[in-house]
C-alpha cells in the first residue's frame, strides 16, 4: 500500500504548494477519462495531506501497513541453528521419566 506522499511522490515535510503542484502534475499526467481508478488514488491522496489539518488528521489517525512475512522472519530468526548430531539425537529418544523423577519435580505430590 503506497501512501499518499508516494503516491503524490513528495516529502513527508512537504509544504501545502508543493503537494498541490505535485498534485497537479499527476492529474495532468493522469486524467479521469484515462483512468479513472487512477485519478482516484491521486485524488485521494491529495485529499488526505492537502493542508496542515489533513496531514495531522492522516498522521494520527492512518495505520501503518505492517508486512507480516518481515515480522514473522525477524521474530523466528535465531542466530545458530540448534547443532543435534544423529547420536544426540537417538539418546534424547531413548531418555525416559521415571517414576522418582516425576515425583521429585513436583514437590507438593504426596509421596505414598
Amino acid at each position: 500500500m503506497n501512501t499518499p506522499y508516494e503516491i503524490l511522490e513528495v516529502a513527508t515535510d512537504a509544504t501545502d504548494a508543493e503537494i498541490k503542484q505535485a498534485y497537479l502534475r499527476k492529474v495532468k499526467d493522469n486524467t479521469p477519462d484515462r483512468d479513472q481508478e487512477r485519478f482516484q488514488r491521486i485524488h485521494g491522496a491529495y485529499t488526505s495531506i492537502k493542508d496542515e489539518k489533513s496531514r495531522l488528521s492522516y498522521a494520527l489517525f492512518t495505520i501503518p501497513a505492517a508486512d507480516f512475512d518481515e515480522l514473522l522472519d525477524q521474530a523466528l530468526h535465531t542466530t545458530q541453528a540448534p547443532q543435534v548430531g544423529p547420536e544426540h539425537f537417538k539418546q534424547l529418544l531413548r531418555a525416559g521419566l521415571d517414576e522418582t523423577m516425576l515425583v521429585n519435580a513436583m514437590p507438593h505430590a504426596q509421596k505414598s
